[in-house]
């Protein structure tokens, strides 16, 4: 018994390579191809564990090792490497309409996405999202953009200073107000279509909630980025044509 945990201690040493230690490189930031270089001549296994992908550093560079740079360890210790990717991953765009600015910033970051120029209109929801846009073209959800890209937001601004007339809606067709709104800096918040409407864009106006005029004759005014109320109906309401005169004059 003596004999054989004798050799045992002898044998332990040169089998586990006790006191045999390296300090390990540090080969973040460095390319796979040094960084493999490095480690391997100072007595390490290279293993790729991961790729990920940041757009602040080279691409294909290592980004973080396992173990650490200056760590102590026994030699031919395997070096695990996370690598920065050469191509970037593809993201999936969100709808991201209506929701504030502050809700989606963080979204856009874990995503990877920048956030490039701010674009404000009027509307009365101050710094909602009114539209995503891409080099100047709107995304549609679902569209997928490379991790890295900068988005530009097109943001409400509250209600603008512009003041006019409240518009006579009446007898237009639901198409035809919108974009008169919409020239205006107005919206629509609530649209009632009547239960035999099938085709909204084509369908009549016949109330709208603001009245034109005070009980005293003198004309209500409304700002860019408030909005109206209306409902629909499949015909036409009788318009008063002096009415119609008044109002472009």
């Amino acid at each position: 018994m003596v004999l054989v945990l004798f050799l045992l201690s002898v044998l332990l040493g040169p089998v586990t390579r006790h006191n045999k230690n390296k300090t390990v490189p540090n080969v973040v930031g460095k390319s796979l191809a040094e960084a493999t270089k490095i480690l391997d001549k100072s007595g390490f296994e290279v293993e790729v564990q991961d790729s990920i992908y940041t757009d602040t550093t080279a691409k294909g560079s290592v980004l973080r090792q396992i173990p650490e740079g200056d760590a102590t360890v026994k030699i031919s210790r395997t070096v695990y490497l996370t690598v920065n990717r050469h191509v970037p991953p593809l993201v999936e765009m969100p709808n991201f309409v209506g929701f504030s600015l502050r809700n989606i910033e963080l979204q856009l970051r874990n995503m990877g996405l920048r956030i490039g120029d701010t674009i404000y209109v009027d509307d009365f929801a101050r710094n909602s999202v009114k539209d995503v846009m891409y080099k100047g073209t709107s995304l549609s959800p679902g569209t997928k953009l490379q991790q890295g890209s900068s988005v530009e937001l097109v943001l409400g601004n509250g209600v603008g200073e512009n003041e006019f007339t409240v518009p006579n809606l009446i007898g237009m067709t639901y198409g035809e107000a919108q974009k008169l709104l919409h020239r205006n800096g107005l919206d629509f918040l609530v649209v009632l279509p009547d239960p035999s409407v099938m085709d909204t864009a084509n369908s009549f106006i016949y109330w709208q909630n603001h009245p034109r005029m005070c009980e005293d004759g003198r004309r209500i005014k409304i700002r860019s980025g408030q909005t109206m109320d209306v409902q629909l109906s499949v015909a036409r309401p009788a318009v008063d044509t002096a009415q119609v005169i008044s109002d472009h004059q």
